[in-house]
């Protein structure tokens, strides 16, 4: 990606926080990383949702000095909380699986003895950012655990994921903190087609997914608007295989920042999977690390312009090496205020397409 100088004027600091100075960025205090060692309890094998993931990024991070963020312990989800998401029973169901020792949920997934656990922690550090960000203890945030939630439905594991953490946090933010407008942008590879279906009706969540199309699950059609109170705001944007950063960042600068600042969230969420790296080996797309900071940068800017804290959730990302990387650049973004900025990004086809269809429920794009 080219890069310019950014002018001598920086983004607006959240009241209260001041900063500290780390080589090559200017940090807005306080900016955490919620974490939580269950993440490895959840025992998968060679399978490619594994431990490895974590420690690939922890051992990044380290290395960086964790970028000038906290590290901080995530609880462990309220079940009162992740009831609003999913029945009791499949809950109940799920911990009833593990502790007698786990298995294949489905073809794709598995959960061992320490997967409960995990998901809880999961789920909570989803939450707990968004606690953290509503009340301003903190500027920036990344929950990284696993396993991982997009795909995750109410009633059923799948696609990796057992509960489905950024739709637990966003439904914690819309009910318990009474946020009326809350938006997640989702750009896993893979479609969130658990996130998808969970907000399909509904007006307080925008729900906007990048995806490579064709590729598992098979759902997030551009036809797919969501239904009822909720029509327009499922906003489904497919990608070709072989699509980088060019594709990604320019349906981020010239469709979901319209979307943003039409919609003007009180809170931005950032379902974050890494699996459309050019290295990654489940997905044929071709983002780069330089390709996830600047999407972030954008978003992290459109954000700040409504006054919303933004916080990212980790999703994919099966190239270990590779998803360290991304998820340090997409880190350092969040907390950059100054340095370099990307060059505007050139309207592609798909972004054209996207914008013309979308008209009829954000004039903006029109």
């Amino acid at each position: 990606m080219r890069t310019r100088a950014a002018d001598s004027r920086t983004a607006p600091r959240p009241a209260g926080l001041g900063q500290v100075q780390v080589p090559g960025t200017v940090l807005a205090m306080r900016a955490v990383y919620l974490e939580h060692p269950d993440s490895l309890r959840h025992e998968t094998g060679g399978h490619p949702e594994r431990a490895a993931r974590i420690t690939a990024i922890e051992r990044e991070l380290q290395a960086r000095g964790w970028l000038g963020f906290e590290r901080v312990r995530s609880p462990a989800v309220g079940r009162e909380v992740l009831e609003a998401v999913h029945p009791r029973g499949y809950i109940e169901a799920i911990e009833r699986f593990t502790a007698a020792g786990g298995g294949p949920l489905d073809a794709d997934t598995l959960a061992s003895r320490g997967s409960f656990d995990a998901a809880l922690h999961s789920a909570g550090g989803a939450v707990r950012m968004v606690e953290m960000l509503l009340d301003g203890e903190a500027a920036a945030a990344f929950s990284a655990h696993r396993p991982p939630g997009h795909h995750a439905l109410p009633r059923r594991a799948m696609g990796f994921c057992l509960f489905n953490n950024v739709a637990v946090a966003a439904t914690f933010a819309v009910r318990r903190r009474g946020l009326r407008r809350v938006m997640i942008l989702d750009w896993d590879v893979h479609h969130g087609n658990g996130t998808n279906d969970i907000f399909h009706a509904c007006a307080e969540v925008l729900f906007v997914s990048i995806h490579q199309s064709p590729l598992y699950p098979g759902t997030g059609a551009a036809s797919d608007v969501g239904s009822g109170a909720g029509e327009g705001y499922t906003v489904n944007l497919p990608v070709a295989p072989g699509s980088g950063d060019e594709v990604f960042v320019s349906l981020v600068e010239h469709v979901a920042l319209p979307l943003l600042a039409s919609f003007s969230p009180q809170l931005v969420l950032v379902s974050a999977g890494y699996d459309a790296h050019r290295e990654d080996p489940l997905a044929e797309c071709e983002v780069s690390e330089e390709g996830f900071a600047c999407m972030t940068r954008l978003v992290r800017d459109g954000a700040q312009a409504v006054g919303a804290p933004m916080g990212c959730v980790l999703e994919g990302g099966y190239m270990p090496s590779a998803l360290a990387r991304s998820v340090a650049a997409t880190m350092q973004a969040l907390v950059r205020q100054g340095g370099e900025e990307a060059e505007p990004t050139p309207l592609v086809a798909e972004a054209r397409e996207a914008r013309a269809r979308l008209a009829r429920w954000w004039p903006a794009l029109g």
